[in-house]
């Protein structure tokens, strides 16, 4: 079965070509909604819109990834200096990365913790410098120079990068 994947991200495809997933890329411009008290809603919400926007396709499958800590969302910064501010406030603390991924209109949320490594000015101005950081929730990439700023996670590590496998499974793309 060929999926479209309603997403742009390279970290999305690359999963599903690493499962051998057939699929086509297909980028939407869906609006994205914000709700800091409720990370759960927003990814869901986000999800189902991406996928919406290809509205009468089948097999369509998207996803939005936030990171959340201290009550905030951290999507992607609007520039490096805010990437920057991402990065010194979640250094040395655990936050929450949540993934709503939705296949023909069913969504299913996966959470991952996260702990960072305490950084220095110098880690993140080298971990800016290696990671487009203004691409990525959070200012960052597990998957790329993840070592620089990760000391450990629990959970799904596809879901650290933007799309777990799990519910992949479930639906039988994967």
């Amino acid at each position: 079965m060929k999926i479209v994947l309603a997403s742009g991200s390279p970290r999305r495809a690359k999963i599903l070509k690493d499962l051998g997933v057939d699929f086509e890329v297909v980028k939407t411009d869906a609006p994205e909604v914000s709700y800091p008290a409720d990370p759960e809603r927003t990814v869901r919400e986000n999800a189902l819109a991406k996928g919406a926007a290809l509205l009468g396709r089948k097999g369509v499958l998207s996803a939005d990834t936030i990171v959340w800590f201290s009550n905030r969302i951290y999507g992607k910064p609007r520039d490096l200096e805010e990437a920057k501010e991402f990065l010194r406030e979640l250094a040395g603390k655990v936050h929450t990365v949540f993934t709503g991924v939705a296949f023909d209109g069913d969504v299913k949320i996966v959470r991952s913790d996260v702990k960072f490594r305490e950084l220095s000015e110098a880690t993140i101005d080298e971990y800016v410098a290696r990671v487009r950081p203004t691409d990525r929730a959070g200012a960052y990439d597990i998957d790329e120079s993840g070592d620089l700023i990760v000391e450990s996670y629990s959970g799904s590590y596809e879901n650290i990068m933007g799309l777990p496998v799990e519910p992949l499974k479930e639906w039988g793309i994967a």
